[in-house]
């Protein structure tokens, strides 16, 4: 029974720390990306390979995007977003 408190105890110490905090906020932003990415691609009636090919990317970097397992850059987010014919929009709120 105290292993289990101890377990909890290191758990929550872990996921308080700022750390922790900034590596949600980014695997929450990439699976929010690649979200995205899929709606825009399913809409337009294209597989991964369709648009991996008009964006010079492998169809398996695509996968990667679309599940949220990468955080992509912004180089890679324009390619994405000038093959879909879409806006990319970045903003910062204060």
């Amino acid at each position: 029974m105290n292993a289990q408190k101890d377990f909890d105890a290191t758990l929550a110490a872990k996921r308080a720390t700022p750390e922790y905090q900034a590596a949600m906020r980014a695997y929450a932003l990439a699976h929010e990306l690649g979200r995205q990415v899929r709606r825009v691609r399913e809409a337009r009636g294209w597989t991964q390979t369709e648009l991996a090919r008009r964006t010079g990317l492998k169809p398996h970097a695509i996968s990667r995007l679309e599940a949220g397992d990468v955080v992509p850059t912004l180089t890679t987010l324009e390619r994405v977003a000038a093959a879909l014919d879409a806006e990319l929009s970045v903003s910062l709120a204060a």
